[in-house]
């Protein structure tokens, strides 16, 4: 589960992000969306503990971030909104570094390596430097290497970027397998339809406030003449300043 409580971030006098609180449940995917520059990533960073919070708490399965932050960190999964990282590396290389730094069993992450790259159609490509790798196949090896310690929470950031339909399509399908388990999935994305299709809990921010959290049944009863989480996100960003 991820908390966030009270949290806050300046940059000098700027408020990038204005106290905002919500709750990120276990046995739930829960989506993050706003538009560019609203906060999305700022929140994320600071929830992945890559920034401090000016003001408020975050907590990982009842862990604070700041306070302590290696503990905290292991118990979660991180994948950046950009997949270009450790480009001189093979995919295995890579995956099996992820996988000493988590201390993740041999036995086990062979098993992950050949499920997942196979889920993922990269398998017969594991041995190339990821700087051969297009944008998509990047993207899945920096997914595989953030999930192979089996972590309770999930953090994605716009992870679908880039992906092929069958890629996005596996991933989606994992993502609800996680939460089926009783764990936390919490990721960004702009793109409402599949926020609508995939998502249990909805986040929505703009310009660094967040404008509601909850269902998204909730939501559509509030708003019963818009049909769709697209008309009612652009009611909400277009008339609140």
């Amino acid at each position: 589960m991820i908390s966030v409580k009270n949290y806050t971030k300046k940059y000098g006098n700027r408020d990038v992000v204005k106290n905002i609180s919500f709750t990120a449940k276990d046995g739930a995917i829960t989506g993050f969306i706003g538009h560019n520059g609203a906060g999305k990533s700022t929140t994320i960073k600071a929830i992945t503990g890559v920034i401090k919070p000016t003001n408020g708490t975050i907590l990982i399965n009842g862990i604070d971030v700041v306070k302590e932050p290696k503990k905290a960190k292991s118990q979660f999964g991180y994948v950046s909104d950009s997949p270009d990282h450790f480009l001189r590396l093979t995919g295995l290389e890579y995956l099996n570094f992820m996988a000493d730094i988590y201390d993740t069993p041999i036995e086990e992450r062979n098993e992950f390596i050949e499920n997942y790259a196979k889920r993922f159609g990269i398998y017969d490509s594991l041995g190339n430097q990821i700087n051969s790798y297009s944008h998509g196949m990047r993207q899945k090896i920096m997914i595989m290497g953030a999930l192979i310690h089996d972590p309770s929470v999930w953090i994605l950031d716009e992870p679908l970027t880039g992906l092929d339909p069958q890629a996005a399509f596996e991933l989606k399908k994992m993502m609800r397998e996680h939460a089926q388990k009783g764990k936390t999935v919490f990721f960004s994305t702009h793109v409402l339809e599949v926020a609508e299709k995939l998502c249990d809990e909805i986040c929505i921010i703009k310009k660094g406030e967040l404008l509601y959290e909850g269902t998204l049944d909730d939501l559509k009863a509030t708003h019963k003449e818009q049909a769709s989480l697209e008309n009612i996100f652009l009611e909400l960003t277009d008339n609140k300043d």
